[in-house]
């Protein structure tokens, strides 16, 4: 079963006049369990890529299919609730709020859910 299709996307970004291609015409499929890496040098698209899985960014073109759910095509508030409930992401630079504790930063997103404050308490040990 494939967890995860990208159908020929492309991404651009535009800086002042010049278009800036990150990503052009990749295609890829990731079956469900599947651990892969990736890796390539700096400004390959790496990260641009895994944003576009995420929904934490949008293709310029093409198709990115993730649990059949073509996100690329989902409203921004469709897109928000997808990735509540779908996609847990670590970011490479953490992106703490350095006022709260490790706990507090770790349950900040579950305030979003309709988890009690034990459930939240639960799952936040459990990371932890």
């Amino acid at each position: 079963m494939t967890a995860v299709e990208i159908r020929n996307v492309a991404k651009t970004f535009r800086k002042e006049t010049v278009d800036i291609v990150a990503l052009e015409d990749v295609s890829l499929a990731i079956e469900a369990g599947a651990f892969l890496g990736l890796q390539g040098p700096s400004g390959s698209g790496k990260s641009t890529l895994l944003n576009l899985i995420a929904g934490i960014d949008r293709p310029t073109g093409g198709e990115i299919i993730v649990g059949g759910q073509d996100i690329a095509r989902l409203s921004e508030g469709q897109l928000a609730a997808w990735r509540n409930h779908t996609i847990g992401f670590v970011f490479q630079t953490f992106n703490l709020i350095p006022v709260l504790t490790a706990f507090e930063n770790v349950e900040l997103p579950l305030l979003l859910t309709k988890l009690s404050k034990g459930e939240r308490r639960e799952h936040v040990e459990t990371a932890l």
